[in-house]
């Protein structure tokens, strides 16, 4: 009502100033009920109206949480150095003189895309050798010393918080099936975790393959999904399938490495990254 008497006094104070040219006359002017009821929302309506009306307004966005793809050594596992001796060894057995911190920066690569590219800089001719026996050689190696290993900070930590709020996970590794699946014993990984190895595509990282196909057994679009992993590599796949991509310095690359080849974020390991988990758009706790 106070309203509708200011309202009232506004058009009346038009008349006296002449812009009205006849006396004052509440009947020929408009109804501030009616002015109110049209301008104002409606609030006759029940609660049960209200919330079918606002229902369809405002159309909900909400979405399922991204999935992770992870990395395995590197991510989760601390194995990359193991990997670079058991290379450097396998070459060194071979006749073939390639140092460590150059089989180190390829760490993550397939096996055979690895070999192809040290041999070509260091003028050795593939023709000769047979990458399939050095891969082979390699994973032997490799297989003595995985008993030793150990998870990086916070990998089993971060594990159990995702399944906690069932927040879906795979593990998408270069690594052959054998040597992966020894790995994983050395994880609390829940029963059911999709794996994904080098083994099951033509073709690995820095092909996104293996994350794509990863992605297919979560029954998720894959650019719904975040890629976690420790090596341009990882990233690099990411990118080109538009899935938001995470580095850890755990594999001995650094931060602005990472971020060139794509990284959004960039944490010390699985503990940083669950301290900071929010960042990712998931929920804390």
């Amino acid at each position: 009502m106070a309203y509708k008497r200011m309202l009232l006094f506004a058009i009346h104070r038009l008349d006296i100033q002449g812009i009205a040219s006849q006396p004052f006359d509440e009947s020929l002017q408009p109804n501030a009920n009616n002015f109110l009821r049209t301008t104002s929302i409606e609030t006759s309506m029940t609660p049960q109206q209200g919330k079918q009306t606002s229902r369809h307004a405002q159309p909900s966005v909400a979405t399922k949480m991204p999935a992770i793809l992870f990395d395995l050594d590197g991510t989760l596992i601390d194995s990359n150095y193991q990997h670079v001796n058991a290379w450097s060894e396998t070459l060194l057995a071979a006749g073939i003189v390639i140092p460590r911190w150059k089989i180190h920066r390829r760490v993550g690569m397939s096996g055979k895309s690895m070999m192809q590219e040290l041999l070509r800089e260091i003028g050795h001719k593939k023709d000769k050798v047979d990458l399939d026996r050095l891969e082979r050689e390699h994973d032997r190696r490799f297989r003595r010393v995985i008993s030793q290993l150990q998870p990086l900070p916070g990998a089993n930590q971060l594990l159990k918080y995702l399944s906690r709020h069932g927040i879906r996970f795979a593990i998408a590794t270069t690594g052959g099936r054998q040597p992966t699946s020894l790995l994983l014993k050395r994880l609390e990984l829940p029963a059911g975790t999709p794996v994904v190895t080098g083994d099951d595509v033509e073709k690995a990282k820095p092909s996104p393959d293996i994350f794509a196909a990863a992605a297919l057994q979560l029954n998720v679009a894959i650019s719904n999904c975040i890629v976690v992993g420790d090596s341009v590599w990882d990233l690099l796949a990411a990118v080109r399938q538009s899935a938001l991509g995470v580095g850890f310095l755990s594999g001995g690359y650094g931060q602005e490495e990472l971020e060139r080849a794509g990284a959004f974020r960039v944490y010390s390991d699985a503990a940083d990254l669950l301290m900071h988990i929010e960042q990712l758009g998931l929920p804390g706790e």
